[in-house]
């Protein structure tokens, strides 16, 4: 979880009256009241999905939103007022940060979630001076308190996939053929390769394949046209499970490598490949 700061809030104050009237006639005596009316007019469609989307106003309480924006507009200068308004454009922020974190500790378990008045309260001490600690290391214990809540959230939600994916790894290790290095990587021949075996600082030029145990496809290099992935051992940019196998692959090999989620992904949902999944490469050395 990034670091939480709070966006300015640029909103005008919003302030609910009993008036009815949610229209204002422009009064178009000049090029200049015609320029500000287009621009207004231009604006529109900006603010509507800013409405929406940012501010997450209901398009039913449309009108509601127009007179606090009139007000907002045409009141007199009131820092006072001012300061309490944005507090409520923040404190809404506020509650949203709440909820955001209970889907990190909690994960998919809506029916717990973190106390609103827990952050609230080290918000406050910390604006007031009154915090016993600094904000960095504050910030410190959190992300050391966060990962593993995160982690058996994660856990929880994946025991299925993640015993799933165990399965495979202890069940494949016994397969003919299979080699377990000491890592957890496991590895088959496909073609034996004659070449220099890479060193620490060598530059690997392959061609793979990347697929789940359910044998869907989520990256590959071998179609027509595609130019051979290149990865400097150096400096490698790669899940440690391919540095694990590249060094042992002379060039000309083409093996299959099974590598367990702690060298790949981890607990990272990245889209088609879910936390805690196996993944499972065709890489071919070319040089």
């Amino acid at each position: 979880m990034k670091k939480l700061i709070f966006a300015a809030a640029a909103i005008a104050a919003i302030m609910f009256t009993s008036c009815d009237n949610t229209s204002v006639k422009a009064d178009l005596k000049d090029n200049v009241d015609s320029l500000t009316n287009f621009l207004g007019i231009a604006q529109s469609d900006g603010l509507k999905n800013y409405m929406k989307m940012q501010l997450q106003v209901d398009s039913m309480y449309t009108n509601d939103f127009i007179k606090g924006m009139i007000e907002g507009a045409t009141a007199k200068e009131d820092p006072q007022q001012e300061a309490y308004m944005k507090g409520l454009t923040v404190g809404k922020q506020v509650k949203d940060m709440a909820e955001n974190l209970s889907s990190e500790v909690y994960a998919d378990d809506s029916t717990k979630k973190v106390p609103v008045k827990n952050l609230l309260a080290g918000i406050i001490a910390g604006l007031k001076g009154e915090a016993t600690m600094t904000p960095d290391s504050a910030y410190g214990e959190f992300e050391k308190r966060l990962k593993p809540l995160q982690t058996a959230a994660l856990e929880r939600k994946y025991a299925t996939e993640k015993a799933a994916n165990e399965k495979f790894l202890a069940d494949n290790a016994k397969k003919e053929g299979v080699t377990v290095l000491p890592s957890g990587v496991q590895y088959k021949v496909l073609k034996e390769g004659t070449g220099a075996l890479p060193t620490d600082t060598s530059t690997v030029k392959c061609l793979y394949e990347g697929r789940l145990i359910d044998g869907t496809v989520f990256d590959s290099n071998t179609e027509e046209g595609r130019e051979p992935f290149e990865v400097n051992l150096g400096m490698p940019r790669v899940i440690p499970g391919w540095v694990e196998a590249l060094k042992q692959m002379p060039a000309g090999s083409k093996w299959e490598v099974y590598i367990p989620q702690e060298l790949a992904y981890g607990q990272q949902d990245m889209g088609q490949i879910k936390p805690f999944s196996t993944l499972i490469f065709t890489i071919e050395v070319l040089k």
